[in-house]
């Protein structure tokens, strides 16, 4: 492989026509007639051969293209496909054979007229899936920047992601140079462009190193783009990744996804929504994390040494949060709307958070008693007796978001039944009161006092078709002091 930095050259072609064939394709065969009247019109004509540099016999210029060179580098993906070549660049190109298309391309009329009017071709062996990425790393490989690790023969490529301090505690898939390359594939962003700073280290995170990290996590291609919004918008000021990990709470990001992607790319917002199984939903939150953890130094403390992460007790979701939001059938506008996205336009939200805590209402069949049993568990994030600190998430379910649909109820309408639901009496909210020291100070004494400040509360559609149940997911402290919610467009690969 050449050094970083120095891709190999594209192989330039002569002038004339080029038909890329390889022996072990039927259609290949087929069109030996065209490319024989083709030469023996005195039109300066170069056969590349993919498999057999002897094929066809009956020719003298023919290049050997068993490295795949030139058919790597010229974006061939079907065999025959003949290209027109002037001054040194292509104007014309057709795959396959279509006698009006290899006619309009050479002139010649009528061309081969033996042959039927067209046949589709075989795939090009610079795209055959056994071979693809040895190619990308042979051809492109030199493009990344990242420092080469080299394995003992010995060395357990699993047990080397541990040893060197890449893990989040489970196994993680080793960044190849291939799998790095396949990685990119899924975005048109250049490799060294600059996604974010991040935190705590402040340590400028490029697309190679997003990607590699999207590696390690297990994420396929197409995943990127959102990871690489999770990484933007999780590294703002306005989110405060690094105030997040210095915390001694539980929090940890949890990132919501809108838009068509979340179908393009097979996400969740159904059954289990939250949990596990889907690959999309636990590969990007994990990569975020690994992002934060191997590029940006936040790594919890163990018995060994000391971290940035304080997290006292953390949660499970500080491997991996996230899921896509229902939006099919969906009481509310989309959370990405709520925020102030554009309809239809991927999205993604990053929220402060820790683990759900259920919401069990089978009874209720009214919305207002819904929102008042919501809101009665809704009262104890954080702590019963604490106000205006901590945000919250609200995760419907189906079944009871038919109940707030039925009744007319959206999201504005179901958060003003909240936020009166939601008014604490400072005479019991202050410190003492009850036998509990903790709670509000003896200043809020004969006041109302609202559980979370306006705009506290991200109501999101998710979950299975059966189970009358909800999940708030407790945010960490909010404002200025603490987390804003962060929602940005996921950019086109």
């Amino acid at each position: 492989m050449s050094s970083p930095g120095t891709p190999e050259a594209k192989p330039t072609l002569p002038d004339g026509f080029i038909a890329v064939i390889k022996e072990d394709c039927p259609t290949c065969g087929l069109v030996l007639p065209a490319l024989q009247q083709i030469h023996d019109g005195k039109i300066q004509l170069t056969i590349v051969s993919q498999d057999n540099p002897n094929f066809p016999p009956e020719f003298d210029t023919i290049v050997d293209d068993q490295s795949l060179e030139i058919s790597w580098h010229h974006d061939i993906e079907t065999v025959p496909t003949l290209l027109r070549i002037e001054n040194g660049l292509e104007v014309d190109r057709t795959a396959g054979w279509s006698r009006p298309d290899w006619e309009a391309i050479t002139g010649i009329r009528p061309l081969a007229p033996e042959l039927p009017a067209q046949r589709p071709g075989c795939g090009s062996l610079s795209v055959d899936p056994n071979l693809r990425d040895e190619l990308a790393v042979r051809f492109t490989g030199s493009i990344l920047e990242g420092r080469r690790i080299e394995f003992g023969v010995l060395e357990d490529e699993m047990e080397a992601g541990f040893d060197r301090g890449w893990s989040d505690g489970l196994p993680v898939t080793p960044p190849t140079e291939a799998r790095v390359l396949r990685m990119l594939e899924g975005t048109s962003r250049a490799p060294q462009d600059v996604v974010a700073i991040v935190p705590p280290n402040l340590v400028e995170a490029t697309v190679e190193q997003v990607a590699i990290n999207a590696v390690l996590a297990g994420c396929k291609p197409e995943y990127l783009p959102v990871v690489l919004a999770a990484v933007e918008a999780s590294c703002t000021e306005t989110f405060n990744m690094h105030g997040l990990l210095a915390t001694t709470y539980f929090s940890g990001p949890v990132l919501v996804v809108n838009g068509p992607i979340v179908q393009r790319i097979g996400m969740n917002g159904g059954n289990n929504a939250l949990g596990q199984g889907n690959r999309a939903n636990m590969t990007i939150g994990r990569a975020l994390q690994l992002v934060v953890r191997n590029l940006g130094g936040g790594r919890p403390g163990d018995h060994k040494r000391d971290g940035v992460d304080m997290g006292m007790l953390g949660s499970p979701g500080k491997l991996s949060f996230c899921f896509a939001e229902r939006e099919a059938d969906s009481p509310f506008t989309p959370l990405s709307v709520a925020r102030g996205i554009e309809p239809g336009v991927d999205a993604i939200t990053v929220f402060a958070g820790h683990g759900p805590t259920a919401i069990a209402d089978q009874i209720s069949r009214t919305p207002e008693s819904l929102a008042a049993s919501m809101a009665s568990v809704l009262r104890t994030v954080a702590h019963p007796k604490l106000a205006l600190a901590f945000d919250a998430m609200l995760v419907v379910s189906p079944e009871h978001g038919r109940i707030f649909s039925e009744a007319g109820w959206d999201r504005a309408r179901l958060l003003q039944e909240l936020e009166q639901d939601l008014l604490l009496d400072g005479d019991e909210m202050i410190r003492g009161a009850g036998g509990i020291a903790e709670g509000l100070p003896e200043a809020f004494a004969g006041s109302q006092i609202p559980k979370f400040r306006p705009g506290g509360i991200q109501v999101v559609h998710a979950g299975g078709d059966a189970g009358l149940f909800s999940a708030i997911i407790g945010g960490w402290v909010s404002g200025s002091m603490g987390s804003e919610p962060v929602t940005v467009p996921i950019g086109a690969p």
